[in-house]
């Protein structure tokens, strides 16, 4: 009279491997997370390591060394702000500010040719 339902299909648990994106994708999200430390510092770099770093190794490797150098340069401008009472402070901001924009632009071309790049003034913090 009644049937027992059937069990429910197998699903992918929650912490379930991410899907690998495809090389263009992964080009353009590299090139857009160097561009958008010109825009908003290191909040896209750590948005972009934290979501895209398992989904595949060039997007990874781009958005870590994204995250190192905006660290670097947010370091440099809180070290410029703190001696801004000084002349000399607001000098590192400027300094700052340029390399900033000049090395994620090279950045972000070489993310786009689908080459790495690797910023030569860096702090190690994340890998």
């Amino acid at each position: 009279m009644s049937a027992t339902p059937p069990p429910p299909p197998p699903q992918q648990p929650y912490g379930g491997r991410a899907q690998q994106l495809s090389p263009a994708d992964e080009k353009l999200w590299a090139t857009l997370i160097q561009i958008g430390g010109i825009l908003f510092n290191w909040i896209p770099a750590l948005i972009g390591y934290l979501v895209l770093k398992d989904r595949g190794p060039f997007v990874r490797a781009h958005s870590a060394t994204a995250l190192n150098f905006q660290i670097t340069i947010f370091i440099a401008y809180v070290v410029g702000g703190i001696l801004s009472i000084v002349v000399v402070g607001i000098f590192i901001i400027l300094a700052a500010w340029v390399l900033n924009i000049v090395f994620s632009i090279i950045a972000a071309v070489k993310a786009n040719q689908g080459e790495f790049y690797t910023y030569p003034i860096a702090i190690k913090f994340v890998s």
